[in-house]
């Protein structure tokens, strides 16, 4: 008998089911996908498999972080705008909290951090970066036309790392996939548990725009620290296609050439990152609190957790009633094709510039990284467990060598 769960209607109730998978959930946006199938439709069958299947596809269709977006979309089906409210906030503080933490750690005791665990974290991200590429190009780039889009892509960042470059890269890919690529038709579905008008969603769609064209003349009109951070974190959170990893290349691109954040400290903090639970999107958070300038702390992490995730619901809400009509559009699904082709193309520039140069100095870094990479990809071991481990090998080392 199928017993039918009416109490997790409240808000309250969703934001408790979220935080306990916000605290939970290791091993990345594919795994967190796992968990909330399990949660949602195996268990307390808030909808279909179908439906689910269904909503997974329109948030890896859409930018921004998929696992987070179908969490938005779970809490809207089943209490409105406060039930995707709580969702997000369930699954999202957890991580945030904890890498906000880890952003003060470093600020006030770093000194007292041994260099070779800091080192470690740099190393582990060799290995999580080339772990995403390998996986995003096998799913994103199975032909010569895709795979040859995704070098392009990465040869033209890697000669233009700025952000004016990558957009550019991720448009023109749109286009080229446009005139290229000729995707399937769309399989059979079950209609989505959620109801929102089109002209709601025709006003939500128009704030996402409106914001994303008006946040950079406001940075200019009003210079100041926090206007710029949220017209950087609300631009990468609108243009990462192909998944959380992909934030990587933008940030660093806003961040770093900057002098926001140092890129010792960066890599160290998405090292990081991939021993909490939760949504890679929380990388924002460390940023946000490791800043050289103010706001910083917990004011400036909340400000950049805040900023990358807009976009993130705005384009759920606003996106959900036209989705009827975009599944089926051939010319919509070519251009994501190339623009998945891109972005992974983005990524492996990234693996190379700034993570490689970074963090690979002597044949010892790279050993370690193999390590990781191999008991990651291979030994299929959890990723906060590598992330560990890589820092006391960082630090071991440093008394060795």
């Amino acid at each position: 008998m199928t017993i039918i769960h009416t109490y997790d209607r409240n808000p309250w109730s969703i934001f408790l089911i979220f935080l306990r998978l916000g605290l939970t959930s290791f091993g990345g946006p594919i795994a967190h996908l796992g968990y909330f199938r399990d949660e949602f439709v195996t268990r307390r069958r808030w909808l279909s498999e179908r439906s689910y299947a269904d909503l997974v596809a329109l948030c890896q269709f859409l930018p921004g972080p998929a696992s987070s977006q179908v969490g938005i979309a779970l809490g809207l089906s089943r209490s409105g705008y406060s039930g995707a409210l709580a969702a997000w906030a369930g699954f999202t503080l957890p991580s945030a909290v904890a890498l906000i933490l880890f952003a003060l750690g470093i600020a006030n005791y770093g000194s007292a951090v041994a260099p070779g665990v800091l080192h470690g974290l740099k190393v582990v991200a060799v290995a999580v970066v080339a772990q995403a590429v390998w996986g995003m190009a096998r799913n994103l780039c199975p032909d010569a036309p895709r795979i040859s889009l995704m070098a392009i892509a990465a040869c033209i960042v890697l000669l233009e790392p700025s952000t004016g470059g990558q957009i550019g890269v991720i448009a023109g890919a749109g286009i080229t996939g446009l005139l290229l690529f000729k995707p399937a038709k769309a399989a059979a579905h079950d209609p989505l548990p959620i109801t929102i008008s089109h002209r709601a969603g025709a006003l939500w769609l128009s704030l996402f725009f409106a914001l994303l064209a008006v946040l950079p003349i406001l940075a200019r009109l009003l210079p100041g620290q926090t206007m710029a951070m949220v017209d950087a974190f609300y631009r990468a959170g609108s243009l990462v296609f192909g998944g959380g990893h992909v934030v990587l290349p933008l940030l660093q691109a806003e961040v770093v050439p900057s002098g926001w954040v140092s890129n010792e400290a960066f890599l160290a903090g998405y090292g990081a990152t991939q021993a909490v639970p939760g949504p890679l999107f929380t990388f924002a958070a460390f940023l946000g609190a490791a800043m050289n300038t103010s706001p910083s702390g917990w004011i400036g992490g909340l400000i950049c957790l805040l900023a990358i995730f807009t976009p993130s619901f705005l384009l759920v809400i606003g996106a959900l009633p036209f989705w009827e009509q975009l599944r089926r559009s051939v010319g919509m699904q070519a251009t994501l094709a190339g623009i998945n082709a891109a972005v992974v193309g983005l990524l492996l520039a990234a693996l190379y510039q700034p993570v490689w140069t970074s963090a690979i100095h002597q044949p010892q870094d790279f050993g370690l990284a193999l390590v990781a990479f191999i008991a990651l990809m291979f030994w299929k071991l959890p990723p906060w467990l590598v992330v560990a481990g890589s820092g006391m090998a960082g630090w071991l080392l440093s008394f060795i060598l």
